[in-house]
């Protein structure tokens, strides 16, 4: 076509205005607007059902919020390092000190331990993290022990040669060290000094943790059999003798990771931590250390969830409850040093599908990063089914590097702060913790809560909404309660002999000992069971010298506890994963396999046309398969008696029928008679839950219905029990 000059364009002639303003041509929508156009949207299903969102922690989430949310909140105008530390404690963030990578090494031997720790620090790590075997938190030696405190969960640790076969090596004084030392951590202390001064290496020098978190102790086990004041006593004479010597170790330790691991949410983990801290600071003022000294010599440890937002808040809204606790003791916020580490929850971890525990600890260890902590822990994938490996711990550690070298998560100061959602979700947590906190504190205390078993019953109606919402699948467990894989081949267990390293550990401590033999030594360990009574900073230098004249930390341990034995007993905590029911329920099908050489089996009674059965089958096996059963999918059927002889043919002891809710009304009797029939106790299901028409297929022979919202657990553990699967 042609287009005449004067019509052509001619770009000269278009004059935008020299500043673009959409607000006027695009006039923001209030939230009711917003509101009003989603329930048009939703078709009259309820706005409340469909979008809020209530957490374990009884907050309700909001499906968008506005600014209009934190116009009155006492967090959004915070600076970092400034009034309640919810943006951190440091003005530069990460830029000027990164995070820690704590991440933790389960060898029991310490030759292997030492080989491990060297590969780690050459390859991302910065922080000698060592957990230590039950045995040496206890203060026993091995040949003292049983097999199964010997090398459990740590190193096995005994006198001055076997820290110096740990840190072969190794320069401390290049690397945090970070230590939990059990109840009572002034023997290994003293232990890890004389190490030091054989070395010629001057405590001063080194930073990190070696930490008594007494009721870290008590609610796994159960029960302390010391006495509080020689707990405290022996505490308050640790944290002397550093202050005396400048050394900067953090030596008390606030751990929360076994409520955690047990199913407590990020509300009762808070309130407890500050419950636990307060516990501990009274005891030490009431020995003459300063609130500044303990809030100094203080490090927290958080479990982490997989809810990436609400942990995000916890860490923020827990430093806001910090600050307030110091304010209440009367430490200025410029004196404060805070501590905050975390670990990766194994609560959350499972044992089938376990390679998606990375996505996981990824989640974890990201949300932990943003809400500002100081060290972190990732655990190894592979953590709660064995000893972990090279490759596991490679893979923890560098889940860390990532989000530090090309995540660059440490050049960016609080990202999360300013978000609408983490500010409103932050200070809700921060409110309901601290009403909580003083809950317990109302009750006499975390000690006399524990006691009660008001901590323990209210952690457990957290864990049965959990379990309601996890086997109706409601909450999902990628590879568990969904989307499982019944083909998947188990980890390989490790050959860790406990009898064997135990028998080990033993011979060579009888061929060590010294006692009776020497007779300094043995002044020195009666000069320390006559001291026992009577702690101070002194107690620590005799111990060193004790140390470096060939006692154990067993010895060591036995005289300065001989006359000091006490009886705390509480209901202990039940540490716990998520996915465990479902867990049992496919070793259950793995049993049966055993037992008879397959699987259980599920036929899936396809009727109609694949537009007809498709959704409900591909449902069923879903559901099936997180049992542990085998599903049979065929092509649809529009034959009854095809159906049952494809059926009885298969050997199934369970058949599912698969369609339309209008389909059935003419199919279900005729088939589940027919299939009686053939086979009387075959177990029949029907995928769906027609209301009106349960009673009418029941009687027509259907044993069960499967649905969404239907109580998998429930329904798979039955089916299991009545085809044998389950003793």
């Amino acid at each position: 076509m042609e287009i005449l000059m004067s019509e052509q364009f001619n770009a000269d002639d278009v004059k935008l205005d020299a500043e673009l303003k959409l607000s006027d041509d695009f006039s923001p929508p209030s939230f009711e607007e917003w509101k009003k156009k989603v329930e048009v949207d939703l078709k009259g299903a309820s706005f409340e059902k469909k979008l809020l969102t209530k957490t374990y922690e009884g907050i309700t989430l909001n499906p968008i919020y506005t600014r209009k949310e934190v116009e009155n909140s006492p967090f959004i105008n915070s600076l970092p390092s400034y009034d309640n530390f919810v943006r951190g404690d440091s003005y530069s963030g990460y830029h000027k000190k990164a995070w820690s990578v704590n991440q933790e090494i389960s060898i029991a031997d310490t030759e292997e331990f030492n080989e491990a720790l060297i590969n780690a620090l050459n390859n991302g790590q910065n922080c000698i993290n060592i957990s230590l075997d039950t045995a040496t938190k206890d203060g026993i030696d091995a040949d003292y022990s049983t097999s199964d405190k010997v090398g459990d969960k740590g190193l096995s640790i005994s006198g001055i040669q076997s820290l110096t076969r740990v840190f072969k090596n190794i320069d401390l004084t290049k690397h945090e060290v970070r230590i939990h030392a059990g109840a009572v951590s002034i023997s290994f202390l003293s232990l890890f000094n004389a190490y030091l001064k054989s070395q010629k290496i001057n405590p001063a020098d080194l930073k990190g943790s070696i930490t008594a978190d007494p009721l870290f102790e008590l609610v796994q086990q159960g029960n302390l059999n010391l006495k509080r004041n020689f707990i405290f006593d022996s505490l308050k004479a640790a944290i002397d003798w550093a202050e005396e010597n400048n050394v900067a170790l953090k030596l008390i330790g606030v751990n929360t990771t076994p409520y955690v691991n047990s199913g407590a949410n990020s509300i009762q983990e808070m309130a407890i931590s500050l419950s636990t801290f307060v516990y501990y600071a009274n005891q030490l003022i009431d020995k003459g250390v300063s609130p500044k000294t303990i809030f100094n010599r203080t490090e927290f440890t958080f479990g982490i969830s997989t809810n990436y937002f609400m942990e995000i808040s916890k860490f923020r809204a827990v430093k806001v409850l910090l600050s307030n606790i110091a304010e209440a003791y009367g430490v200025d916020e410029k004196d404060l040093n805070l501590n905050i580490t975390a670990k990766s929850s194994e609560f959350y971890f499972t044992k089938l599908d376990p390679y998606v525990n990375m996505l996981r600890s990824t989640t974890q260890a990201f949300s932990a990063i943003v809400g500002g902590v100081d060290g972190l822990t990732v655990s190894p994938f592979d953590e709660v089914i064995r000893k972990s490996d090279t490759f596991s711990r490679r893979i923890s550690r560098n889940t860390q590097t990532i989000l530090r070298e090309e995540s660059h998560l440490d050049q960016v100061i609080d990202p999360a702060g300013g978000s609408y959602f983490i500010e409103t979700l932050t200070e809700e947590l921060a409110n309901r913790a601290w009403k909580y906190f003083q809950e317990i504190e109302d009750n006499g205390g975390i000690v006399e809560s524990l006691k009660q078993n008001k901590i323990q019953n209210e952690i457990d109606a957290v864990i049965a909404a959990r379990n309601k919402d996890i086997n109706k699948r409601k909450a999902v467990i990628v590879g568990t309660n969904m989307f499982a894989d019944i083909k998947e081949k188990q980890l390989q267990i490790d050959n860790f002999d406990k009898e064997a390293f135990f028998k080990k550990r033993s011979e060579y401590l009888k061929q060590y000992r010294v006692t009776g033999s020497n007779e300094k030594h043995k002044e020195i360990l009666t000069k320390l069971q006559s001291i026992s009574d009577s702690f101070s900073k002194e107690t620590i230098n005799i111990m060193i010298d004790a140390y470096l004249q060939g006692a154990t930390l067993g010895e060591i341990f036995s005289s300065l506890t001989s006359t000091q034995k006490g009886k705390v007993e509480i209901t202990p905590l039940k540490i716990r994963r998520a996915s465990e029911g479902f867990e049992e329920l496919r070793n259950s099908a793995l049993s049966y396999k055993d037992k008879t050489g397959e699987l259980p089996k599920v036929y899936l009674a396809n009727w109609g046309s694949i537009k007809d059965y498709k959704a409900r089958a591909d449902f069923s096996k879903g559901f099936f398969e997180v049992g542990g059963f085998e599903v049979i999918d065929p092509k649809g059927s529009t034959s009854v008696q095809e159906i049952v002889s494809d059926t009885i043919a298969s050997e199934t002891s369970v058949v599912t029928i698969c369609s339309t809710d209008n389909n059935y009304e003419t199919v279900v009797p005729e088939l589940a008679k027919e299939l009686k029939n053939k086979k009387s106790d075959i177990q029949i299901i029907l995928a769906g839950f027609p209301k009106e028409k349960i009673e009418e297929y029941k009687n027509a022979g259907v044993d069960d219905f499967i649905f969404l919202g239907a109580d998998a657990m429930e329904k798979l553990t039955n089916l299991l029990n009545k085809i044998g699967g389950i003793k």
